[in-house]
């Protein structure tokens, strides 16, 4: 049998535990003899965790949900396998349901052409849909639904006392997850998310990628101030609601005004 490394009580982090970089953050939470996992990550990465929970002693017919934070591939692409394997239930926005039981590889960044990404995405359903007040329960633990839209529009976090899963919405540099159109992304949403964790009481946040970090006030209003930034900027396409230089041209145009 392996040594916990819990990193808070009844929580651990299994590229922590590992040693190593196994993928995406896998949060194993548990209490009395049940457990669960939120996020999964690649297949291929699927029968190393498994293991490793096995190593920890924790009865794998007590996997009560994975839970998935959103259905990004680099999240939920092993789920089918983890489920098979673990006998078990997965948890998940109703949007990331839709996605992931149509094993859609557009929406989940599996399929990038123009990048030469050709990834699987093995179809699965979803047992237990969650959203905005849900509540999982975890032996004696109960871990709030934050409904939190911004990378993509079936992005969860989950509260546990001061702690926040905080998924692809913050990370300890101050980037968020990827914003794209064909995503489901909604800069004016990721910023009202970001604002309710910043007005949060929480003290820590546990993210899908990187390391947990205490919640810094200061970082998240330099953040959120980009990002509103970003509302105004061609950059982001359609994701943007609008861009200034251009009603600068229209009156540029009007004016007939020559270039300087």
């Amino acid at each position: 049998m392996l040594e916990r490394k819990t990193i808070f009580p009844n929580v651990i982090e299994l590229n922590f535990q590992a040693g190593h970089l196994i993928g995406c953050n896998v949060y194993l939470v548990f209490s009395n003899d049940e457990w669960i996992l939120i996020d999964i990550g690649y297949e291929e990465s699927v029968e190393e965790i498994v293991e490793l929970i096995r190593e920890l002693d924790f009865p794998l017919s007590k996997c009560k949900t994975l839970v998935a934070t959103h259905a990004d591939v680099d999240h939920g692409q092993g789920l089918a396998l983890a489920k098979q394997l673990l006998k078990t239930s997965v948890s998940a926005h109703p949007k990331a349901a839709s996605l992931l039981e149509a094993g859609d590889k557009l929406r989940t960044f599996a399929e990038i052409e123009a990048q030469n990404i050709h990834l699987d995405m093995p179809a699965v359903t979803t047992e237990h849909v969650i959203d905005e007040g849900s509540v999982i329960e975890v032996g004696d633990l109960k871990i709030e639904v934050w409904s939190t839209p911004g990378h993509a529009d079936s992005q969860l976090a989950f509260r546990m006392g001061d702690l926040l899963f905080s998924g692809d919405n913050i990370y300890r540099d101050g980037c968020v997850g990827a914003i794209d159109a064909h995503h489901g992304s909604d800069i004016s949403a990721f910023i009202r998310s970001l604002q309710r964790i910043r007005n949060s009481d929480v003290q820590w946040l546990l993210p899908s990628h990187g390391p947990i970090f205490r919640k810094e006030e200061q970082m998240l209003d330099t953040t959120i101030e980009r990002l509103k930034g970003y509302l105004h900027m061609a950059d982001f396409g359609t994701c943007a609601i609008d861009w200034p230089l251009m009603d600068q041209w229209e009156e540029e145009i009007a004016q007939g005004k020559t270039p300087t």
